[in-house]
């Protein structure tokens, strides 16, 4: 992360995508994707491109891992061996996807309400089939839209986006030169309805000004992400209505 790389990401006041430093790339998210799901949804986010599907309540397997008073979660987030060209030629988990399928089990943990369904779990599966940065933000993103999708009963839709660092610019939404070259990458979830931070992680160094700025630009970002998610869900409803009016 040399400052010469840093400057070159930032070209009079825009970035090499276009982008003002508090611009989001262009969303677009899509519920019901999956006929065999319970719940799922597909988001475009930038050139990531990423699927979801939730799957359950079921019965626990193996039994000794249920929890008799309340539901467990199992998440797993996959790059596609064709969405990057790291990822090329690659199957299986590796260490970067057993760390974001933890950190998206967390989040979920804290929103979900497990006590409802004791004994059982619930899947949620997370897959990237195109990756451009952010990956990890836009998946959590999608899952929320899948779970709610689903049926299972959550305290609140969460959403999650990045920010980071170029020089002295917090820039909001890295892609992936960005997030390979800038001083610093902070992805974020957030539960909307109490404010509530349900992920923060940090790849650099900022200081306490830069961590209130950056947040500051990921609330005004969420009001457009939860718009979005809270549009997707309504939409396949919105179709049978009007298909049923006419």
């Amino acid at each position: 992360m040399s400052g010469g790389e840093n400057q070159e990401l930032i070209i009079n006041g825009k970035r090499l995508d276009g982008r003002m430093p508090d611009e989001l790339r262009p969303i677009k998210i899509e519920a019901n994707v999956l006929h065999n799901a319970d719940g799922s949804a597909y988001i475009e986010w930038g050139n990531n491109k990423i699927i979801a599907g939730v799957y359950g309540p079921k019965e626990a397997l193996p039994k000794h891992i249920s929890d008799p008073e309340r539901a467990i979660i199992k998440c797993r987030y996959q790059m596609a061996p064709f969405s990057s060209l790291e990822e090329h030629g690659r199957s299986g988990p590796n260490r970067r996807s057993i760390e974001i399928s933890k950190v998206t089990k967390e989040v979920f943990e804290n929103v979900v309400m497990l006590d409802h369904f004791p004994g059982s779990e619930i899947d949620i599966f997370v897959e990237v089939l195109q990756g451009d940065g952010g990956t990890r933000t836009a998946g959590i993103t999608a899952a929320a839209v899948a779970l709610a999708t689903s049926g299972i009963p959550m305290r609140d839709l969460p959403f999650a986006v990045s920010a980071g660092k170029v020089g002295d610019t917090i820039i909001l939404d890295l892609n992936k030169i960005e997030d390979n070259s800038s001083d610093a990458d902070m992805p974020v979830a957030v539960s909307p309805r109490t404010n509530t931070v349900l992920l923060l992680q940090m790849d650099g160094e900022l200081t306490r000004q830069d961590i209130n700025t950056a947040f500051s630009m990921v609330q005004k970002a969420g009001t457009y992400i939860s718009k979005l998610q809270r549009e997707a869900i309504k939409a396949p409803y919105e179709k049978i209505k009007d298909k049923y009016n006419k």
